[in-house]
């Protein structure tokens, strides 16, 4: 299974994961349901599971992502974020889930806990996501982080890091992005694209990131392009206004805006085609997407077509 995923992520067919967003709750049933009946799991090489984003309670990623994978026969990517674990628990996690068979890890350092909507919670984050990374770098050559034998030795774990997918200084991007592949990343997750031109400067600093990493797995590293299909004016205004790293076109915004004009359902449609030659456009420029879709599954399903 992992293999077939490893193959498709360094080949030029379609490479394709879809977020999931645990519940609010203590069932993944529904949204494994809704999975089903999209029938997107027939479409895609992959999913990802988030871990409490946006500091929200939701079920653990990891837990999540045992349940999806066993369910669906796919490799799941489980996020697992600094903000709620120190070096201990991270460790813990991540040999039990490795028992599970749940060795994609995607190492965030995590939205800061102020955003929290449980009271008073406070963040642990002993350092970012490079920690984590480097941990996973040790237990792929089985040893804990304090050096100490493990045994059973886990087995092979493969590390994902995340980038914005714009900044002012590109080249801060750049070098943020050569620290993840120093510390082991072998594939790095950006932010949503909106445009072909956005992505293929994000290509070129990534080429240029792999050329200056000290980290030999880094040359075989890749880059997934990540997508958010907009549908609604309010949200491509919000996203642009609010989330840092992600720029929407004003040409996207305004066409959104005129179509919200005309009612819900052309501004659908609207959205829907604009999102549809997005995603066709990225697809055919560099065949690696990461959809996020706050599981709208049929939508994503439509996305991808037969």
């Amino acid at each position: 299974m992992f293999q077939i995923f490893c193959q498709r992520l360094h080949s030029r067919e379609p490479f394709i994961t879809v977020e999931i967003t645990p519940p609010h709750g203590a069932s993944m049933e529904p949204i494994l349901q809704a999975i089903e009946r999209s029938e997107i799991h027939e479409k895609v090489t992959g999913f990802s599971v988030t871990d409490n984003p946006l500091a929200k309670l939701k079920m653990s990623s990891i837990l999540s992502a045992i349940r999806t994978q066993q369910r669906f026969g796919k490799p799941v990517i489980a996020t697992m974020s600094m903000r709620d674990r120190n070096k201990l628990s991270l460790q813990s996690s991540l040999l039990g889930a490795n028992d599970f068979d749940i060795r994609l890890i995607l190492a965030l350092t995590g939205d800061p806990a102020k955003y929290s909507d449980q009271p008073e919670v406070k963040g642990v984050l002993e350092r970012d996501s490079t920690l984590l990374l480097s941990i996973i770098y040790r237990l792929n050559n089985g040893v804990d982080y304090s050096g100490q034998k493990l045994d059973p030795k886990p087995r092979p774990i493969y590390p994902f890091a995340v980038s914005n997918s714009y900044a002012k200084d590109m080249k801060q991007l750049m070098k943020r992005m050569v620290k993840k592949l120093d510390y082991g990343a072998r594939a790095i997750i950006t932010q949503p694209v909106f445009d072909r031109e956005n992505a293929k400067e994000l290509l070129e600093i990534f080429d240029e990131a792999k050329s200056r990493s000290i980290r030999e797995t880094a040359k075989e590293a890749e880059l997934v392009l990540g997508q958010f299909p907009v549908i609604r004016a309010r949200t491509a205004t919000f996203i642009d206004d609010r989330v840092p790293g992600i720029s929407v076109p004003k040409e996207i915004i305004d066409e959104m805006n005129l179509a919200a004009m005309d009612g819900p359902e052309k501004e659908r449609e609207i959205g829907f085609t604009l999102s549809k030659r997005i995603f066709d456009e990225i697809l055919a420029l560099h065949p690696k997407v990461h959809l996020m879709t706050h599981n709208r599954f049929e939508l994503c399903a439509q996305l991808i077509g037969d």
